[in-house]
């Protein structure tokens, strides 16, 4: 038995969202014209209560968007030092908008209004313009740890009151809000922006969505285009993410108790040090001795697929097509590990 726990993106479309985007509406999506497209914008735009969407083809793309709309040259980009848009794109925010970064060391991946505030910096010629916060939740680095809604209030507070942008990286946030409870709305008013993946946890196979006002999405419409993202039949792809929406939101839960299944577990085992605070679905444990890369190694020899997260961490991510017979088997092949 083949387990993937390597990451959410692995998930393959069901046999229901094939057949909604198999009998998708289509037209051409630059010009504005595919009504499936449209209808996933406005439904998202909605939901997080602001006045627009842009369709892209990934959350790189979509955070990598809302840093060029929010920022100008020489400008900085204050964030946690772990989070996706520093970390895992490619420096893309020095690349496509010439900005600085301001890195905040925060715990497991988050931020404080404090910890900005004192970091913001003052006017002078020799020092970037503070102008955008990013905030991502779930945190990836961090262990799929959550802002509480309060928190992200105080967040947003605090930028309202020294001007700032405040973008939200929602690639998995709908993880996040199955254990709060909170509404999409209630956190989409409290951003500027907001970047959500659909093709995570929720199970479609491309895309992620900007939201903003229309203003901003205008101009993001400029640098999709400029990017390569501007897509034509791209309703096909739509029509996957607005299933997503419809059937497995509510689903996340058993992604994030079965992490916690598995946390709880990997406690047990001799060789491992520790387990990072696990609130979604995200893993991340450390070993007592010996190389992250040579574990992974170990576990894909016996079935298992994983990502080394540092010198001597590792990182399991549950998702929508692990099963209960893979949790089973995984109860069974790592303690005969022996590392």
């Amino acid at each position: 038995m083949h387990i993937d726990l390597i990451s959410d993106t692995v998930t393959k479309p069901t046999k229901g969202m094939r057949k909604a985007m198999a009998e998708a509406l289509v037209g051409d999506d630059v010009f504005g014209q595919d009504p499936t497209v449209n209808r996933l914008q406005e439904r998202l735009a909605h939901m997080f209560g602001h006045e627009a969407a842009l369709f892209c083809p990934s959350g790189t793309m979509t955070n990598q968007i809302a840093i060029k709309i929010h920022t100008q040259p020489l400008d900085e980009m204050i964030c946690e030092y772990t989070s996706h848009v520093y970390q895992y794109e490619s420096a893309g925010y020095a690349y496509n908008s010439s900005i600085s970064v301001n890195l905040l060391h925060g715990e497991y991946g988050k931020l404080t209004p404090e910890l900005i505030e004192k970091n913001i910096k003052p006017v002078y010629d020799w020092l970037p313009i503070s102008k955008l916060v990013v905030v991502e939740n779930s945190t990836n680095k961090g262990g799929g740890n959550y802002y509480t809604l309060d928190e992200l209030k105080a967040i947003s507070d605090c930028c309202k009151k020294h001007e700032l942008r405040l973008h939200l990286d929602g690639a998995r946030l709908f993880n996040v809000l199955v254990e709060t409870g909170d509404t999409t709305e209630e956190v989409g008013k409290l951003f500027d922006s907001v970047s959500i993946c659909l093709s995570k946890g929720l199970g479609a196979p491309v895309g992620s969505v900007l939201i903003s006002n229309k203003s901003l999405i205008t101009k993001a419409q400029r640098f999709r285009k400029v990017m390569g993202g501007g897509m034509r039949q791209a309703g096909i792809l739509a029509a996957g993410c607005i299933y997503a929406l419809d059937h497995n939101i509510e689903r996340l839960k058993v992604d994030n108790d079965n992490a916690r299944k598995i946390g709880q577990f990997l406690k047990s085992l001799p060789y491992i040090a520790d387990v990072n605070p696990i609130k979604t679905n995200i893993i991340i444990f450390s070993l007592k001795e010996g190389l992250a890369s040579d574990f992974v190694q170990l576990l894909q020899k016996n079935g298992i697929n994983a990502s080394a997260f540092g010198e001597q961490q590792v990182r399991f991510v549950t998702h929508m097509d692990f099963t209960e017979e893979m949790m089973e088997a995984l109860w069974e092949v790592l303690p005969q590990l022996g590392f």
